[in-house]
């Protein structure tokens, strides 16, 4: 028999059990998600929110970071327009999936009927006993898409899934299935309606067929008062290929998670992510990647701004299944420290099971060059003007190994209007 002892709750803790509490009877699902929903938050209650102690939560010790959370009180919100002129919108405002139209080829259905009809109950599970997102988004999800691209489609016009928020809680979940040979470009966008303070759960479940080659762009503009906890699950099939961009830009208390398994023969993943970190923030990227079979690639690049009294985390795994013969597989994190107050920790790990494959990693912290510097300062441009110059070089040599003008020039746009508000 198995005896639990309970902890005393912290007040952020109690926080979510009560705001549980408050609305488990108005949630979707029928007696089969309910029952999960209420075992998942049993687990909050048991263990409380993740320490340092857990190894994945090392260098974010939500326990202690987590003070308060937010009311659950929204103030309204609109979908904005798109990233990308356009684009197909779907959109969810405060937690609640917008009726919408998609393409010849997809089909869409709301995440909440799956919740009322107990569909979505195998997708409500956790990784492991760490996933404290799976967790509360589990707990708390209300809505969201369940997205499938017919084999052979070819989308010409850009998929925006943008999440909008007025403050308060919100908890959304997106299954997206691409079919063989599909071709797609994603946004996944997360913005603050508001100015008033979020706490904001996203899960995304991703699945490549063989041959699809997919763009997917995870774009996060939360509030400055706002806690986002991401995570995407994704599998590879054969042939496939995921081009994946993780680019944050906002929030106080950010945690994005990607498990990625590369499970087809000739898959090939590519990762570029940036992090532009102001004020007092906090964000982890955490990825966990496994090469599961022969004959597969990856690479990974993060570009990292940290201004202030800002803190990172990137940690990358990368596994090496037994039997995965032929993997090509390189990661690399490089941070511009531009303040003697911010912080940035880097935890990469290789785990390598097969004798035949090619696994590096590396990573690189400095402040600007002063040769840089001193080059453009040495043909007029003031120092203030050139050091804006070199690191929005730096974060946007990333975004222009894009295929699309327009894509880049509105994931530019952003990159520049940070930097213009927080250099």
């Amino acid at each position: 028999m198995t005896v639990h002892t309970l902890i005393k709750p912290t007040g952020a803790e109690q926080a979510l059990l009560d705001a549980f509490g408050q609305v488990a009877g108005m949630l979707p699902g029928d007696a089969a998600v309910i029952s999960q929903r209420s075992t998942l938050l049993r687990g909050l209650r048991e263990s409380g929110l993740p320490t340092r102690r857990r190894e994945s939560w090392h260098y974010t010790d939500l326990r202690s970071l987590l003070r308060t959370v937010p009311a659950n009180q929204s103030a309204s919100a609109m979908p904005v327009a798109p990233i990308v002129e356009g684009a197909r919108v779907l959109a969810i405002v405060n937690g609640a999936a917008q009726p919408a139209s998609v393409p010849d080829g997809v089909t869409m259905r709301a995440y909440a009927d799956a919740l009322g009809d107990g569909s979505a109950l195998k997708e409500l599970s956790l990784r492991d006993d760490d996933d404290l997102i799976g967790r509360l988004n589990g707990g708390f999800v209300r809505d969201g898409f369940i997205i499938d691209v017919a084999d052979g489609v070819e989308l010409s016009e850009v998929l925006e899934i943008q999440s909008v928020q007025g403050g308060g809680h919100h908890h959304s979940r997106f299954p997206v299935r691409f079919g063989k040979a599909v071709r797609a470009t994603v946004v996944e966008r997360h913005i603050a309606g508001s100015s008033a303070p979020a706490l904001v759960s996203s899960v995304g479940d991703i699945v490549l067929a063989d041959g699809a080659e997919v763009t997917w762009i995870v774009m996060q503009q939360q509030g400055a008062d706002d806690i986002h906890l991401g995570q995407l699950r994704i599998r590879l099939g054969r042939e496939a290929k995921l081009t994946l961009y993780v680019i944050n830009a906002g929030g106080r208390l950010v945690r994005q998670d990607l498990y990625v398994d590369v499970d087809g023969v000739n898959s090939e993943l590519t990762l570029r992510g940036i992090n532009l970190l102001g004020g007092e923030s906090h964000t982890d990227v955490t990825l966990v990647l496994g090469h599961n079979t022969e004959h597969t690639a990856s690479t990974e690049i993060m570009r990292n701004v940290v201004f202030d009294k800002a803190k990172g985390v990137f940690q990358g795994q990368i596994r090496v299944a037994q039997g995965a013969q032929k993997t090509d597989a390189k990661m690399a994190c490089n941070t511009l420290l531009l303040s003697d107050d911010a912080e940035f920790s880097v935890k990469p790990e290789l785990e390598i099971f097969a004798d035949d494959v090619v696994c590096g990693h590396g990573a690189t912290v400095a402040d600007i060059h002063p040769t840089h510097l001193f080059y453009l300062q040495s043909r007029g441009i003031p120092e203030k003007q050139a050091r804006h110059l070199l690191v929005q070089a730096f974060v946007q040599e990333t975004v222009e190994e894009l295929d699309d003008e327009a894509l880049i020039e509105a994931l530019e746009g952003v990159i520049q209007a940070w930097l213009e508000k927080h250099a």
